[in-house]
């Protein structure tokens, strides 16, 4: 990954376009997407600050804040919030129809997964949530991790575990090996249900995925069951710009 630069070139690229009927944003908007699609800016290259932009193009903060949002909204870039703005990578796929180990799948696409725990505790079982009224005693164990792909951050999981069938969950470094690779260890899959939704992320999720709160995301609430009941439920949070379902099927 690079730290790419307005230099001069790109500056007078910018200003020749000073005299053509179009509005400044959507200038700043092609010149940028220019760089990234001629592979100038590669793939999780860092762009320049907004007011590098600013200095460099001589407009408002307002107008290259517009240009940004809208590359951000046609997938060329990824905004990390206190981080900053990269080329965004090709949208990562995430299977539809099975349940795959996040760790396996980011390192089949040749990056480094990563996670980090933000906690993994036992609590109370709420049982208003119909998601856990399939056999879950009065405690639970609950995990909440975010899933990286190299830098950037592309899933945040937030697990319910029924202890029963998971006796050791508490006990795992979950940075050393994913609740699914320890799950399917200990209570083989034989059922799942999921379910698809495009949602906004909580100001919590939003923080940990480093995202706009106005980004949308996708949500797969997915519950397992082995051969003794139910193993977990849990929601998998993606930002709409870095991800997209697929999956294959047959008659």
């Amino acid at each position: 990954m690079a730290v790419v630069d307005v230099d001069a070139e790109l500056a007078v690229l910018f200003h020749e376009t000073a005299g053509v009927s179009v509005p400044a944003y959507e200038r700043v908007k092609k010149l940028v997407a220019e760089q990234i699609r001629s592979g100038r800016w590669s793939e999780g290259d860092q762009l320049p600050s907004e007011n590098q932009f600013v200095d460099a193009f001589g407009l408002s903060r307002m107008t290259i804040n517009r240009a940004l949002r809208e590359l951000t909204s046609d997938g060329l870039i990824v905004r990390m919030m206190g981080v900053g703005t990269f080329v965004a990578r090709t949208k990562t796929a995430s299977p539809l129809f099975e349940v795959k180990n996040i760790a396996d799948e980011i390192q089949q696409r040749g990056h480094r997964h990563r996670t980090e725990v933000v906690f993994v505790r036992e609590e109370e079982t709420d049982h208003s949530q119909s998601f856990l009224r399939d056999g879950v005693g009065s405690r639970v164990f609950h995990s909440l991790l975010v899933h990286y792909e190299d830098d950037i951050p592309i899933q945040v999981e937030d697990r319910f575990v029924n202890p029963a069938q998971a006796p050791e969950y508490l006990d795992q470094d979950f940075t050393a090996l994913t609740p699914n690779d320890y799950l399917t260890r200990v209570a083989p899959l034989v059922r799942g249900e999921h379910v698809v939704e495009a949602v906004s992320a909580s100001p919590q999720e939003c923080h940990l995925l480093r995202i706009d709160r106005s980004e949308p995301c996708l949500l797969i609430r997915r519950r397992t069951w082995s051969d003794h009941g139910l193993v977990s439920a849990a929601r998998l949070i993606h930002p709409g710009t870095r991800s997209r379902l697929e999956g294959e099927f047959s008659r």
